[in-house]
């Protein structure tokens, strides 16, 4: 499954309960009501954890998650420029 269909799933599944209806790839999420500020951090949560990488603070910013196809993008830069996160020795 692809970054797009991964993160639509999650987004329909946590906060459309299952309704799809009007979420488009475009579709801002924080304007349209579908994420409010709580559910980005759930949202950031859910990405670290899927894709073992660290959303930086300066990069809590709508041009990377306010829409499903931000997202992918975002994810895509990070997974390309190898900045996934490092797991501690312990």
């Amino acid at each position: 499954m692809g970054y797009l269909e991964t993160i639509r799933g999650y987004v329909i599944e946590n906060f459309l309960f299952g309704d799809d209806s009007g979420l488009e790839a475009d579709t801002s999420f924080l304007e349209s009501g579908i994420v409010d500020s709580t559910g980005i951090l759930e949202l950031i949560q859910f990405i670290e954890e899927t894709y073992d990488i660290r959303v930086e603070d300066e990069e809590l910013v709508p041009e990377n998650l306010d829409s499903l196809i931000n997202v992918v993008q975002f994810l895509e830069r990070k997974l390309t420029n190898g900045t996934v996160m490092k797991e501690s020795i312990g």
